[in-house]
């Protein structure tokens, strides 16, 4: 089953989604399906477990989506997340084949 998440603790989650409120909920959704778009956001409840710790597993692990976008609203944290994910592609540690965007999220 292919589905979409939505890594947010705050904000609404869209139509046609998953949301995910935590870095854990986002890994065991990346376990068990197929997802054709994950979104994330950097800052969440817990300041020690952040959307960059997740992309860090996600690239050790092997754990994709077919599109991921940036949605933080955190300029640092979103662009540190994104230059991760670009730098995993450029060194053969992720499918160059999934599209990375960064493209923040006002918080309501």
């Amino acid at each position: 089953m292919t589905v979409n998440v939505f890594l947010d603790d705050y904000r609404h989650c869209p139509q046609g989604y998953i949301l995910a409120k935590d870095i854990d909920e986002c890994i065991d959704l990346l376990l068990n399906f197929s997802i054709a778009h994950l979104s994330l956001d950097h800052d969440l409840e817990s300041k020690t477990r952040n959307g960059l710790m997740l992309v860090q597993f996600m690239v050790e692990k092997q754990l994709f989506a077919e599109r991921i976008t940036i949605h933080s609203a955190n300029a640092v944290g979103g662009k540190e997340m994104y230059k991760y994910l670009k730098e995993a592609q450029n060194n053969f540690k992720m499918p160059r084949s999934i599209k990375i965007t960064l493209r923040p999220l006002p918080l309501r």
